[in-house]
């Protein structure tokens, strides 16, 4: 499959670029700065900005899924995500393609407060509900398109494997506290949901508890 990754850069792009192409696909990987993408066989890099209407028209189309993998590392307000969720949105309408990988996290709509102690007492308040608030608006937008879309909200990140089972949710059922994934853990599942055309229209909240 063809597969435009937007936030290629990023710690889960890097990851799901290498697993892509291990699977055989072949990866579109858009950046701001080339030089912090890691030479991959199989990779076409492309640099402009995940809010450029302009510059996804030029090249998402003959895509089979665009996954929308952006990140920051400020904690101060942003429109970064509902940004890109318009010109992606846009963007695919006008190149015809309609599978749209979104990740947001813990702390987006129904997962707030379902990402154990340290999360929820600390790094949430503190660190990313400004990040949240706006891929809240993020989650609607996308929510509220035609496309066959997936939301991934996965726990929060951690380098250590769990050896429990991977936890896969849709509704969050009150109680339930999903404190780890790795990013590697992330990019499979955002593959395997591309290939099986699984959770189409769906917000699966992943993680081990």
């Amino acid at each position: 499959m063809r597969l435009l990754v937007l936030g290629a850069s990023g710690n889960v792009g890097k990851i799901l670029m290498e697993q892509g192409v291990a699977r055989g696909h072949h990866i579109t990987a858009q950046t701001r700065n080339p030089a912090n993408l890691p030479e991959i066989v199989g990779i076409s890099v492309i640099t402009g900005s995940p809010t450029d209407t302009g510059f996804l028209n030029k090249h998402v189309t003959g895509h089979d899924a665009v996954i929308l993998a952006i990140g920051i590392n400020n904690i101060g307000k942003t429109t970064l995500f509902s940004d890109s969720a318009k010109a992606v949105i846009s963007a695919m309408h006008a190149g015809n393609v309609k599978r749209l990988i979104t990740i947001t996290g813990i702390g987006a709509g129904e997962t707030k407060g379902h990402g154990g102690w340290l999360y929820n007492r600390i790094i949430f308040p503190l660190f990313t509900h400004n990040r949240y608030a706006d891929k809240d608006l993020q989650e609607t937008l996308i929510e509220h398109s035609d496309l066959d879309w997936t939301i991934v909200r996965p726990a929060p990140f951690r380098r250590q494997v769990h050896k429990g089972p991977l936890h896969i949710v849709g509704d969050v059922p009150k109680g339930l506290q999903l404190r780890s994934i790795t990013r590697a853990e992330v990019a499979a599942f955002i593959l395997d949901c591309i290939e099986g055309e699984r959770y189409v229209r769906q917000k699966p909240f992943i993680g081990h508890s």
